[in-house]
């Protein structure tokens, strides 16, 4: 899988990477040198510590939220006074990090070697890369959604695998199979996150090595069927090769994560908006979301994928961004057919 990729070449810096922003306990060292392999650094740790005045309204449960597969999600946690806990595997290792609203200022600790990696990240994290101004709302209901949300901002992580694999969880099954799958799976694979977490129960998720060693019962039993497994295997095989994904326009990278065999349109859009902040990788082969829009839109709750696509010309280069307005907007067809029923391949 690897020779069908062009030769590979340095990956260049995010933009938001070229200038240190952290401070607090640094010890002059590289995160390799204090942390040693395999170590997320002791629990009483003092953090790094950053300070970030976005540049407009910011609301953080909207920008985040992207980033929680359920209310039990062991790599995210919302708490109280607007508080929000992610943890995730960096290029430089496992990292903590806890986001908070201190009126118009945006506070943020980190924990782990990944520390300063992803304190460097949280402009882009939370959307400073994005521009609002660049969507023009061509309907009544956008216009009237945006302007009850002025703190919406598409977030990038930087981050291709920690989105991909959840997306491939969540291919054809209800999302309540699928959070379950990437709950187990993390909880027993991953490993327990730096930081004072061990009350929330955060964990990392695993390495693309231990990704590639979980055994075909162990999928079996999280109810994950083969053809999702043997893609999430294919794909952590090039780990390395779908994370230079994170730095190239979108139709680069589109067709970068779509070599994969197994991961086609939806899985690539669904992975990228959060990776690469893109505002126009809408979600196409989706079960509700071309009713949603039609209804919406024009009041077609049984909108195909190329109707939806065409409701959504106008706004070509943030129809991510309208399809997000439209969820947010509350305009949502009521259910009338029978829920998807879910399936337990496990106790075959």
């Amino acid at each position: 899988m690897a020779g069908r990729f062009a030769p590979r070449t340095a990956r260049p810096p995010l933009p938001h990477q070229a200038a240190p922003a952290a401070r607090g306990t640094g010890t002059g060292l590289s995160p390799a040198a204090r942390y040693p392999a395999g170590s997320s650094g002791p629990a009483d740790e003092p953090p790094l510590t950053r300070d970030w005045t976005p540049p407009g309204p910011l609301d953080l449960r909207l920008v985040l939220s992207p980033l929680r597969r359920g209310p039990a999600d062991p790599t995210f946690r919302m708490a109280a006074n607007n508080t929000f806990w992610r943890a995730t595997r960096t290029p430089e290792g496992p990292g903590t990090l806890r986001v908070v609203a201190r009126g118009d200022r945006i506070g943020a600790e980190a924990w782990g070697p990944g520390a300063e990696w992803l304190l460097a990240g949280l402009p882009a994290l939370l959307g400073a890369e994005d521009d609002p101004d660049a969507f023009t709302p061509h309907h009544r209901l956008l216009a009237a959604t945006r302007h009850r949300r002025p703190g919406l901002r598409l977030l990038r992580t930087g981050l291709v695998m920690e989105s991909l694999i959840p997306s491939i969880l969540e291919q054809k099954v209800t999302t309540d199979e699928a959070y379950r799958a990437w709950r187990l799976l993390v909880r027993r694979y991953g490993t327990p996150a730096p930081g004072p977490t061990a009350t929330l129960g955060l964990h990392v998720i695993p390495d693309a090595r231990t990704w590639a060693m979980i055994p075909s019962w162990e999928w079996h039993k999280v109810g994950v069927d083969a053809k999702r497994s043997s893609t999430i295997m294919r794909a952590v095989r090039v780990a390395r090769r779908l994370e230079e994904a994170s730095t190239m326009p979108l139709p680069e990278a589109t067709a970068r994560l779509e070599l994969i065999p197994g991961i086609g349109p939806w899985t690539s859009a669904e992975t990228l908006q959060r990776s690469n902040g893109a505002p126009d990788a809408v979600t196409v082969g989706d079960y509700h979301l071309p009713g949603i829009v039609g209804h919406a839109l024009a009041d077609n709750r049984h909108a195909t994928d190329e109707e939806m696509l065409a409701l959504l010309t106008p706004y070509e280069g943030q129809r991510h961004r309208a399809t997000r307005l439209i969820l947010l907007s509350g305009r949502i067809p009521e259910r009338r057919g029978p829920r998807m029923t879910p399936g337990n391949i496990a106790a075959l």
